[in-house]
């Protein structure tokens, strides 16, 4: 009997958190029985064998073009390669899994949902309109447009892409004079299509969950830890995050109303907000895990879960988990961030990564490297993922491990 066919479009990423979740995603599906194939740009294929070992077939396919993706797949299902579900674990790769799942077929959101969630304005107007609070947020397209938005309105601002992820792009803007640093952080292609928004002054969140039947399920909470600004690098994540149960039940009926309104029904989720003095605050919606090992840390938090496999499972019509589900452990998350400058050496690294509650550890530069500014999440030096059984020892071991390796940096020279 032929086995069920899963297309994992987009493959891992050649960074280490890219491939941590394409192994896991992998593993969850050959445990239920899937051929795995695999599908992405050439040079991550090479970057990531990891991944690539676990599944069944591996094609170089440029799923950026999701045209060209969707003639690919249907290629394929001419020939009698057909696919029973299709998935991705990878942000740039949501469109075109959304078109191959409507062009044969398959569960999964619908094109235009995902093409709303994925422009920050369109996906605030949306929410605005139907009474969910949100920063004011302004699209634009030229240095004079954002100028303007900030004559007539009151700061602080953040400008950021209108479509990105990973902070990258994103920095604050206390005054207007801060505008032409801000607008020269952002990436090539936003120079000339960017939001400035209002900033929002409360306490970050983000919630993270899954479907089951077209309806979403919330997993945990994360708390969230940023670096100082101008820029909005998350430093450390702690989940669950610890809330008096009325604002948690508060934060997860929000959520959970916003997803449905949005028209989001299949696969995973990640949804970015505040808590302030007034209320709580949408911030980004995403149709995909959250990144920072938060995989990681919902593995362990949440007993017996499985979250790419039941989402497998639920494009298969197969029976998943029944019921709400909560955490029964906790996890937590610490990125290091040394200051730019040439590395000498790191000390203490090995006994971190290796202590027993660790359950991710990355080292994203070696001696002799140069370690970058923090001003966007690729650029951070490494973390250390703990498990603990609850958030506040979680929180605690993560800053005892992390304060125990030291960078030796040799500064760089000020012009």
């Amino acid at each position: 009997m032929t086995p069920p066919s899963l297309l994992l479009v987009g493959g891992a990423g050649p960074a280490p958190l890219g491939i941590d979740v394409a192994v896991m995603a992998i593993e969850q599906a050959r445990a239920r029985g899937l051929a795995v194939h695999l599908i992405g740009h050439a040079e991550d294929l090479a970057a990531t064998r990891d991944a690539v070992d676990l599944a069944d077939t591996a094609e170089a396919v440029d799923f950026e073009d999701s045209e060209a993706a969707v003639t690919w797949a249907l290629d394929r299902g001419r020939r009698g390669e057909g696919f029973d579900a299709v998935f991705t674990c990878r942000e740039l790769a949501l469109p075109a899994t959304a078109r191959i799942a409507e062009a044969l077929d398959l569960p999964g959101n619908s094109p235009e949902v995902i093409d709303l969630i994925r422009s920050k304005a369109d996906c605030r107007h949306r929410l605005a309109e139907a009474g969910f609070p949100q920063p004011a947020s302004h699209h634009c397209t030229s240095a004079a447009q954002a100028r303007r938005v900030l004559d007539e309105s009151h700061g602080p601002w953040v400008v950021k892409p209108r479509v990105g992820s990973g902070s990258e792009g994103v920095s604050l803007v206390s005054s207007p004079t801060g505008l032409p640093g801000a607008l020269g952080h952002l990436p090539p292609e936003s120079a000339q299509d960017f939001l400035v928004e209002s900033y929002v002054s409360g306490t970050e969140y983000s919630v993270e969950g899954l479907f089951r039947g077209g309806e979403p399920q919330v997993l945990a909470i994360t708390a969230k830890e940023k670096l100082p600004p101008p820029f909005f690098v998350e430093q450390a994540h702690t989940l669950p995050a610890p809330l008096p149960p009325p604002l948690r039940r508060q934060v997860e009926e929000t959520v959970t109303e916003a997803l449905r309104v949005l028209g989001l029904r299949h696969g995973l989720f990640h949804v970015e907000l505040w808590v302030t003095d007034d209320g709580i605050v949408l911030g980004e919606v995403h149709a995909r895990l959250g990144g920072d090992y938060i995989h990681r840390l919902l593995a362990h938090a949440v007993e017996g879960l499985e979250m790419f496999g039941e989402v497998y499972d639920d494009s298969l019509g197969r029976d998943t988990p029944a019921g709400p589900r909560g955490c029964t452990r906790a996890g937590a998350t610490r990125y290091f961030s040394p200051p730019p400058g040439r590395l000498r050496e790191v000390h203490g690294w090995h006994e971190a990564a290796h202590h027993p509650a660790v359950l991710a550890a990355e080292l994203a530069v070696a001696p002799g490297e140069r370690v970058a500014a923090t001003d966007e999440s690729d650029g951070r030096a490494g973390a250390l993922a703990v498990g603990a059984a609850d958030p506040g020892q979680a929180r605690a071991l993560a800053i005892e491990l992390a304060d125990g390796v030291r960078f030796d940096v040799e500064p760089e020279e000020t012009p």
